[in-house]
């Protein structure tokens, strides 16, 4: 029986040896017609594959890594990429490249969209150079937020590698160090610092291991949150939005990215999976995870379906070899999905279409 306790015995914090299940339930490397005939997910959740969704050329338009997408207020689909010539490749929705800009950072990996009086701006990190930038939809810089160390807020030597940022309903500015010293950072809206929660622990509900992501919970409109997932304790943490801990929210087996919330859903890319008997990160076991307006798991595109048993969540596992490691999912108009993988030979992003 998988346990809690178990789990934070096992868990390591970089990626173990990669395991192989006996036969796949179809071949990874059949031809893109065949996949796009599986289906994928659960109940009302269900997708078709489409692997070949994106028209960009890889000698133009060269990938490294897809981290994260967002939806424009035009429908236009904005992905960041950490490959330096093109770090933005912006698609319509069928998969054409409309345009391209960079800022040529080469550890491009957090991308948030946000609005002021009409106005959409874009908050980008990068976990190499320790930078947060907001700049404008095509690419100028027009805030950069200080280093903690410059501040006050961290010593000289700690690490700081932010990987996320969400922006608050008073524009508060709130920054996810997930591969750093584990603490979000809170600043206003014009880059002063307001106070830093969380830190590094492995026991203490109100601190993380991997403060992967950030997002805002407005979910319930008349008390927004914030949910920020600890991906090594495979869970979400709910806080106040002026940090104040509440609540977890346990997904066993899931080493998730970022909290993505859409109406009453919330949708993540698990970037790392497990098998039964062993509780380390696994390479190349990812899927996607929804939850409901409950926070209960309903449906895990390429991953096992979701049971309780007496009201806890069972352990999740890859199921078919879909995808390797699902860095962030965005949603359209339509609820079709667009999955963005890290460490997948430079794949674009796959649309899953709702069925």
């Amino acid at each position: 029986m998988y346990s809690r306790r178990k789990f934070i015995q096992t868990t390591i914090t970089s990626g173990g040896a990669v395991f192989t299940t006996g036969l796949p339930l179809f071949n990874i490397n059949s031809n893109s017609a065949q996949i796009q005939k599986d289906i994928l997910g659960h109940g009302d959740f269900k997708y078709r594959v489409e692997r070949d969704w994106s028209k960009a050329n890889s000698n133009s338009h060269p990938v490294n890594n897809c981290h994260e997408m967002v939806l424009d207020k035009n429908n236009r689909l904005i992905l960041l990429t950490d490959h330096p010539k093109n770090n933005i490749l912006i698609y319509d929705t069928s998969g054409n490249i409309l345009d391209t800009w960079t800022l040529n950072f080469s550890g491009a990996h957090g991308l948030t969209i946000s609005e002021e009086g009409g106005e959409e701006f874009l908050f980008i990190t990068d976990v190499g150079l320790g930078k947060v930038v907001k700049c404008t939809m095509n690419g100028k810089i027009l805030m950069e937020l200080e280093h903690p160390s410059k501040i006050g807020t961290y010593t000289e030597h700690a690490y700081y590698r932010p990987t996320e940022t969400a922006i608050g309903p008073n524009g508060d500015i709130y920054v996810a160090d997930g591969y750093g010293s584990q603490f979000i950072l809170q600043y206003d809206q014009t880059g002063q610092f307001i106070r830093k929660f969380g830190g590094d622990s492995f026991l203490q509900p109100d601190k993380f291991k991997q403060a992967h992501g950030v997002a805002i919970d407005y979910r319930d409109p008349n008390n927004p949150t914030l949910l920020c997932s600890a991906r090594i304790k495979n869970t979400f943490k709910r806080f106040t939005l002026a940090g104040e801990y509440l609540e977890d929210h346990y997904l066993p087996g899931a080493f998730m990215s970022r909290p993505v919330l859409d109406g009453e859903n919330l949708y993540s890319g698990v970037c790392f999976g497990m098998e039964e008997g062993n509780y380390n990160m696994l390479l190349n076991k990812g899927f996607v995870t929804i939850l409901d307006k409950n926070n209960k798991v309903v449906s895990n595109p390429g991953g096992t379906e979701p049971v309780y048993k007496n009201g806890k969540l069972e352990l999740m596992l890859q199921e078919l070899p879909v995808f390797k490691h699902c860095h962030d999912v965005c949603l359209d108009k339509d609820k079709n999905l667009y999955v963005c993988q890290w460490n997948a030979d430079g794949v674009y992003p796959y649309k899953l279409h709702r069925v």
